[in-house]
């Protein structure tokens, strides 16, 4: 497993307890991953070994793909598996196929072998690595004597890799970008390859660009900047000397926080600060020290949530704290409206909750309210059914989905305003909606014709007009079935309730955005299966789960108020 992946595992001993080891799903959205240029020199962990003397052809190719798990620049000991014009022409640069490690290796004819295996994911050139989508890797090797021995004589180009292999030896880290406030950075997961050239290598994937997926909903702020040298780092200091940017920049005060918060991720503490140099003079914004770090620029957190953002759920249709259960002030916490879901908003300027959108049931059908989260709401939208109201942690509004098809957006203070989705009226009726806490992503869970599944999308803002769309919905987490809930842990990552095939019931799991590290949580403590679900970055697990509310501490649900009586309610949320 990746250093910054099992950092990670280790946070979610505490918060999201495992209880079963992590496993890869077959499928997933995109993530970018390193090319073979910044490959160190140094060798991490075990080498592959050369082919052994008088081996048969399927053992060749059985030690070819092991030779793909190598830091070697050019892959030498993998080229000596290939005949001699193939090791001079096959290129280790094209993608990385990662497979399972139960493969199947036959040979189909005389100098012919044939392998198939599960496909966990498949990296393009860029780094961008797409979960399969429960596909099947199959490849047909032809080989020739050498010699008297058996080489490859038409490999194919790019490495084929084993999943422990991958995880050993590539980091996951946060490649961050800014959202459209330009005051977040939002996480684009990379991998990594382990080693000391990863400062410099996550720079350029900075200079490169986001992903695919999510570049229409983020800026760059270094797009057209240029990297004088390497990245240095000596004594916990990282120097990035860049060119082509103005040293009195404008854009110096978001240029800095995208590279403090991309760099200081790395080597388990080992990047301290960060100093920025242009054209050859070390700068920073106003009032920023020259050597920064991530607690100068503490307002662009990824995963800020406001002080007083304790967990809420509703009981008896009235909106109650997950503190003691006490009623929320105003109406909406005495029980006036009836309220079946709820979502409340923070004040971006003063972290103070200050917007609540609830849906009630009205007749046959269902009415948004929407108001001060202390005051008197009034209705704002209906439909024949709303989804739970979902908000971002970058601004006031409350988003849901009116009769499972269309996405509306309720600003605070202002009309219902329609979100294009150009393909979600495509994939099935959406009965789950949730904004990621940098408001750049979305979360949906839609019943479609393979039933209920896990899609992510990007949230993508116009300046010009104030238009929306959520665009780029792809499968999130293609293995889970019986999807009924999902939430943001952070904004790089999901908690979802899916159900568990080998038990036939419904389970809570953890998995990255990019569909990577599907991992089952705990169920200790829970008196029936959960319904639904509240998380947030820093905060526990809520779950609702035989009409009653419950918390994830030390591995093991526990009711809202330790050894006291489970709280009656469901529909939890945490405001963001």
């Amino acid at each position: 497993m990746s250093r910054p992946r099992a950092l990670a595992v280790a946070l979610l001993a505490v918060l999201l307890p495992l209880a079963s080891c992590s496993t890869v799903p077959t499928s997933s959205p995109t993530v970018e991953i390193p090319q073979a240029p910044v490959r160190p020199a140094e060798s991490v962990g075990i080498e592959p070994l050369p082919p052994a003397p008088g081996a048969i052809a399927e053992e060749v190719v059985r030690t070819f793909i092991d030779a793909s798990a190598s830091t070697a620049r050019r892959h030498p000991v993998a080229r000596l598996h290939l005949a001699p014009e193939a090791a001079e022409t096959w290129s280790d640069e094209t993608g990385i196929s990662v497979i399972g490690t139960d493969y199947a290796i036959v040979t189909t004819d005389a100098g012919t072998v044939s392998i198939t295996a599960n496909l966990i994911g498949t990296v393009d050139p860029r780094g961008v690595f797409t979960v399969a989508g429960r596909g099947v890797f199959t490849r047909e090797f032809r080989l020739v004597q050498v010699d008297g021995e058996w080489r490859i004589s038409d490999p194919p180009d790019g490495l084929i890799m084993l999943e422990p292999d991958f995880q050993r030896l590539y980091d996951e880290v946060q490649a961050y970008f800014l959202d459209p406030t330009a005051s977040r950075v939002v996480p684009d997961p990379r991998y990594l390859i382990v080693g000391d050239a990863q400062p410099t290598a996550l720079v350029e994937r900075l200079l490169g660009g986001p992903s695919s997926a999510l570049a229409a909903g983020v800026s760059n702020p270094l797009n057209g900047v240029q990297l004088g040298r390497s990245v240095v780092v000596e004594d916990g200091t990282a120097t990035v000397e860049l060119t082509g940017l103005p040293a009195d920049s404008p854009l110096l005060d978001q240029v800095c926080p995208q590279l403090v918060w991309s760099l200081q991720q790395l080597g388990g503490g080992r990047i301290s600060d960060v100093v920025v140099v242009v054209d050859g003079e070390p700068v920073s914004p106003e009032r920023i020290p020259e050597r920064q770090t991530v607690e100068d620029w503490a307002s662009f957190d990824p995963d800020a949530v406001p002080v007083d953002g304790v967990g809420h759920y509703i009981d008896a249709g009235g909106l109650r704290t997950a503190v003691e259960g006490a009623p929320t002030p105003g109406p909406a916490g005495e029980g006036v409206y009836g309220l079946t879901s709820a979502a409340v908003a923070a004040d971006p300027r003063t972290g103070q909750l200050s917007f609540l959108a609830a849906v009630r049931p009205e007749g046959t059908g269902a009415t948004l309210l929407a108001g001060p989260y202390d005051g008197p709401l009034t209705s704002v939208l209906s439909g024949a059914s709303l989804s739970a109201p979902t908000v971002p942690g970058t601004r006031a509004e409350a988003w849901v989905v009116q009769d499972g098809v269309t996405v509306v957006r309720v600003p605070a203070g202002a009309p219902p305003q329609p979100v294009t989705a150009p393909t979600l009226a495509g994939l099935g009726r959406t009965d789950v909606l949730q904004l990621s806490p940098d408001g750049v992503r979305a979360a949906a869970v839609i019943d479609g014709p393979e039933g209920r599944r896990l899609y992510v999308g990007t949230v993508v803002r116009s300046p010009a007009d104030g238009a929306v769309v959520l665009r780029d919905l792809r499968e999130a987490a293609p293995t889970l079935a019986q999807v009924i809930d999902v939430g943001w842990r952070d904004s790089s990552s999901l908690l979802v309730l899916a159900g568990d095939e080998s038990r036939d019931r419904i389970v809570p799991y953890s998995v990255g955005v990019d569909g990577w590290g599907l991992t089952r949580v705990s169920t200790s403590g829970l008196p029936s299966q959960p319904t639904a679900l509240a998380v947030a970055p820093t905060r526990p697990a809520l779950v609702s789960a035989g009409d009653t509310v419950w918390r994830l501490a030390g591995g093991t649900w526990s009711t809202l108020v330790r050894g006291a009586e489970p709280l009656a309610g469901g529909a939890p949320f945490y405001p963001l």
